[in-house]
């Protein structure tokens, strides 16, 4: 069943009760052309796009939880097109692209909004680097526009601008940014997916990755071995341990990252703004809430939820840049499990195994990436050639040294990315 507005009100006249499910539950079958680990929002993007682009449809994506229930339900919700790197730049000029047909393509509505973003500076440095970022954008033929204090006061006047230790100079605005339903952007590629032929299998854990004479014959898992020519491992905070079970170590840590919502309030900021020198970002959701988010927790970790001094750390930046926030009551709190590459940048690459795929590494940028990443990482496993915009996310960067994209400039140190 396609979505429109006639079956919405056929349905809301019948009682609702005429809705086919979004998608099956199907048991899994002994043998699939593809395999994709992870149910998240990249593995169903990267299911769709096989279907879609390439006609494979012989494939199953294993989710060990429910559609949702990880990184992708686990997010702020940005949308973003504004880095500077070459390699970076192109590809998420690509998926920003994606995004503004995304909803058309899946027939579904994620809630994608086009609000934009405002990254502040605070420093003369500061302003000549978001400049630069600012150029680089342009050039890929995405906007940006470079504000002055005053600018950034006409947008956002609420902010405190005379901060004594970090006063706004001007902001970075990217007008094409903004925010997405996160669990319904998952929702719409399994849907899409589904509608194509492929299975879905949730709460199916995988225990271990067949291999033989060098190449992968399939996977273990808690409903039976299922047989594959070729399998894609993307699985965000949980790439390192999946990845293991073909004997590979991954060059990443993960990380807890926290995130926040305070209870429903009349509309007061109607688009994303992101404090460079607090590591603080914040929206307003359509249901009122703020969302925010901030710093990792700092340490390696597979506990999908965070600790006290970071929620602490995190308000004291927020408080710091938009004290009107300080009468919001916080409603909740989560905790998603980022997969940080020691250079700030995903990898999206062939392994070793002849027919085994890795898609891991995106730090803070996996939701903004899910279309992008679910189209390059179907083209690569379906034509074995990487996909010109993820060109550059080699794996053995990280062992030769060339080719590392240091977005933020902070070495190699994956906490910091």
């Amino acid at each position: 069943m396609r979505y429109s507005a006639w079956a919405i009100l056929k349905q809301g006249l019948t009682g609702n009760a005429g809705w086919p499910q979004a998608w099956r539950s199907p048991d899994p079958r002994p043998e699939y052309d593809i395999v994709i680990i992870g149910g998240g929002g990249h593995g169903l993007a990267t299911a769709f796009y096989l279907a879609r682009e390439h006609g494979l449809t012989n494939v199953a994506v294993v989710e060990k939880g429910y559609l949702g229930g990880g990184n992708v339900g686990r997010n702020t919700t940005i949308v973003r097109a504004n880095y500077m790197l070459e390699g970076n730049s192109q590809f998420y000029s690509h998926s920003l692209k994606l995004w503004e047909r995304m909803e058309g393509d899946l027939n579904y509505n994620a809630m994608h909004s086009q609000r934009g973003i405002l990254n502040l500076f605070h420093s003369d440095g500061q302003r000549d680097m978001f400049a630069r970022r600012g150029n680089m954008m342009i050039s890929q033929g995405d906007d940006a526009e470079l504000l002055d204090t005053e600018g950034v006061r006409a947008k956002v006047p609420f902010l405190d601008f005379e901060n004594t230790r970090f006063p706004v100079f001007g902001g970075l605005y990217h007008a094409r940014g903004g925010t997405a339903r996160h669990d319904a952007v998952a929702w719409g590629f399994a849907r899409g997916a589904d509608m194509r032929g492929v299975d879905i299998i949730q709460n199916c854990a995988v225990t271990g990755i067949d291999i033989e004479n060098g190449r992968v014959r399939g996977v273990q898992t808690t409903k039976g071995a299922i047989r594959a020519k070729k399998v894609g491992i993307v699985v965000a905070g949980r790439s390192g341990q999946v990845a293991a079970m073909a004997g590979m170590r991954l060059p990443i840590e993960s990380h807890v990252l926290q995130a926040f919502v305070t209870e429903g309030l009349k509309p007061c900021l109607d688009m994303v703004v992101t404090y460079g020198m607090g590591h603080f970002y914040i929206s307003q959701s359509d249901k009122g809430g703020l969302v925010f988010g901030g710093d990792l927790d700092f340490y390696p970790s597979y506990a999908a939820r965070g600790n006290l001094p970071m929620v602490e750390h995190v308000i004291e930046a927020g408080m710091t840049l938009m004290p009107m926030i300080g009468r919001a009551r916080l409603l909740r709190s989560w905790g998603g499990i980022m997969d940080m590459s020691p250079d700030g940048s995903p990898i999206i690459d062939k392994t070793h195994i002849e027919g085994l795929y890795l898609n891991c590494g995106w730090c803070y940028g996996g939701f903004k990436a899910v279309p992008g990443s679910g189209y390059s990482f179907a083209h690569l496993i379906a034509t074995d050639r990487p996909h010109a915009p993820a060109s550059r996310y080699r794996l053995d960067r990280f062992e030769t040294g060339i080719g590392l994209m240091d977005e933020e400039g902070t070495g190699a140190q994956h906490n910091l990315h």
